[in-house]
């Protein structure tokens, strides 16, 4: 008969604990909880059981780059970079992490409560991890099985390499304002953020609000890196839902319905969004940085046409640009016409990288079919003054006019915009429907502006054009001389 005294209560509670937190990473959140938040009551919804899914998949090596756009408030710092790290401690000790944001402050903060987690008696009473002294510090800390978690600022990453690379919001608010900003990022993530990862099997998870259409999010999405991408809306829009390689779908039903009411009721989200503004809210809140109806435009304003009614008068206005790289704007030309009831009529639009000789080539080529005025925007100075001459020989025949740009692109759409609330433009069916309402839909946060600058380069000028009473269809100009 065995003489061996049983286990107390205490003991196999925490046997039992230590068998749950190991078994599911959520489990493990509800449990240290009080240890990392202890004035703050945990207010658990779905949203961050579709967090800790995801990591957990990138825990077991399903996933491998992780992209997660969440609204501010939704513990996504302390889900993955507090107790992500102290979990998978609990099963792979040696495991190096690179934790950054946008600043270092804010990294640090979560190193110093993932360490401080890591060493309560709660945590070392199931998994007695030894954090060494010798590298025990605000910004790095290691364990004794040569696993470490250490942190630094983004835009700055340097030397040690981690089989976890945690990208914490990688823009403020502000940066998003700020096209050095954008491109600092931008670099940062494309040029020293891989060189962090030890192998061929370590992972970057990058959780963050979107800010701008160009942010990092925008980076990953816009180039198809081979990220999984889980978009957590602050309301539902049933035609966007998201659904990951994973096997999640967004469990909503009803449009608009909240992402968390057991943290942001109605009130709460409504009043953010009054004081946000729809950009910020757009962007922040529903995981799409620019309003979904349309900023400076909503798409609902543009109607569709299957033909044209006779007696319209043309312009066709020109933003121009000569690059073929990948990032480099478009050169863009859009027609837009009156019809004798008044309507505005967007008939085409030509959009196309192209070299300098092929700008030419497809201008001169767009005129002739066009049989219509042309608007080109005349660069200041004498290399505007020699563009201005070799377009006006090349366009020899042709009415052809050259106008400098005059204020800011959204200054030069406001009164094309309003003409569009007003219910007062339609546009002719075609291929190019899609791109061209989708630029002004994101206008002027978009990343592309060029159809919206011809856009507007061809409302002014078709205005100008009906004061003066000297427009037709097919309307051909004087000579070179008498070009404007």
């Amino acid at each position: 008969m065995s003489t061996a005294i049983p286990p107390d209560l205490e003991e196999i509670e925490c046997a039992l604990s230590k068998i749950e937190c190991e078994e599911s990473f959520a489990e493990f959140v509800k449990q240290a909880w009080p240890i990392i938040e202890p004035g703050t009551q945990l207010k658990w919804g779905w949203a961050m059981d579709a967090i800790c899914s995801h990591l957990e998949a990138v825990t077991d090596g399903r996933i491998l780059r992780l992209l997660m756009n969440v609204p501010p408030g939704t513990s996504k710092s302390t889900l993955v970079g507090v107790m992500w790290p102290a979990w998978e401690w609990t099963q792979n000790p040696n495991l190096r992490y690179i934790s950054t944001a946008h600043k270092a402050d804010l990294a640090t903060r979560d190193n110093m409560k993932c360490r401080r987690l890591i060493q309560s008696e709660w945590y070392q009473a199931r998994w007695p991890i030894v954090l060494v002294s010798d590298q025990n510090a605000k910004t790095k800390f290691e364990n004794d099985s040569t696993g470490f978690r250490e942190s630094m600022a983004f835009t700055s990453m340097t030397g040690s390499r981690g089989d976890r690379v945690i990208l914490d919001d990688p823009l403020s608010a502000d940066d998003a304002n700020s096209e050095a900003a954008l491109l600092s990022a931008e670099l940062a993530f494309t040029e020293t953020l891989p060189t962090r990862v030890n192998n061929e099997k370590s992972a970057i998870v990058v959780i963050m609000q979107r800010l701008h259409d160009k942010d990092t999010s925008g980076l990953i999405l816009d180039r198809k890196l081979p990220y999984v991408h889980l978009r957590l809306p602050m309301r539902f829009e049933a035609d966007n839902i998201c659904e990951t390689e994973i096997g999640f779908k967004d469990p909503r039903t009803e449009e608009g319905e909240l992402l968390f009411e057991e943290r942001f009721s109605e009130k709460q989200v409504a009043d953010l969004e009054k004081t946000m503004g729809s950009y910020a809210a757009a962007g922040q809140l529903q995981q799409r940085p620019t309003p979904r109806s349309g900023g400076l435009f909503n798409r609902e304003w543009f109607q569709p046409l299957k033909e044209l009614p006779l007696g319209c008068q043309f312009v066709r206005g020109w933003d121009l640009a000569a690059s073929t790289k990948k990032d480099s704007p478009y050169t863009a030309g859009v027609k837009i016409g009156k019809a004798p009831d008044g309507r505005l009529i967007i008939a085409d639009c030509v959009r196309d990288k192209m070299t300098a000789n092929g700008v030419r080539t497809v201008i001169k080529a767009t005129t002739i079919s066009d049989k219509c005025r042309v608007s080109i925007p005349q660069d200041p100075g004498q290399a505007g003054k020699a563009q201005k001459v070799a377009f006006a020989e090349l366009l020899e025949g042709f009415d052809c006019r050259f106008s400098p740009e005059s204020g800011d692109k959204v200054t030069r759409a406001l009164p094309i915009s309003a003409q569009a609330e007003a219910g007062n433009v339609y546009y002719l069916e075609g291929e190019w429907n899609k791109d061209f309402i989708d630029e002004c839909a994101m206008f002027p946060n978009g990343k592309y502006k060029d159809q919206v600058d011809a856009l507007s380069r061809a409302y002014s000028e078709l205005m100008k054009m009906l004061s003066l009473g000297t427009g037709s269809v097919s309307t051909f100009a004087p000579k070179l001389g008498n070009t404007n």
